[in-house]
């Protein structure tokens, strides 16, 4: 059993990489071609429209939580808070995201310390 979660985490380790590196050297490999050939650089239509459609779908899944609990619903709404507040001060990515995910973890350890007790 122990070495099939490691071979499946391997394997999702190695998926995710590709997902993000397939990418990038397709379009690297596109802007050096239009360098060379003298043209404007633009990026592809389907990317503009794909790319802020999955980070939406992937957005839409993370925000239901996978235990179906007052204290995981409670810990998603203050973590979606914590990131629209940072993003709100700092109109960046990661520090919200780093955040949002922090204030979720905070609040889903303090549920269980309290239902501990």
């Amino acid at each position: 059993m122990v070495n099939e979660v490691w071979l499946a985490m391997a394997v999702c380790a190695i998926g995710t990489f590709l997902m993000r590196v397939i990418p990038m050297l397709w379009m690297k490999r596109h802007l050096i071609r239009q360098q060379v050939a003298a043209t404007e650089a633009s990026m592809p239509v389907w990317l503009t429209v794909l790319a802020p459609t999955m980070i939406a779908a992937m957005y839409g899944v993370s925000l239901v939580p996978a235990n179906q609990s007052f204290s995981a619903w409670l810990a998603t709404a203050i973590g979606i808070l914590t990131t629209l507040l940072v993003w709100r001060r700092t109109r960046s990515l990661g520090w919200p995201v780093c955040a949002g995910v922090l204030m979720f973890g905070v609040v889903e350890v303090v549920a269980v310390l309290i239902a501990g007790n």
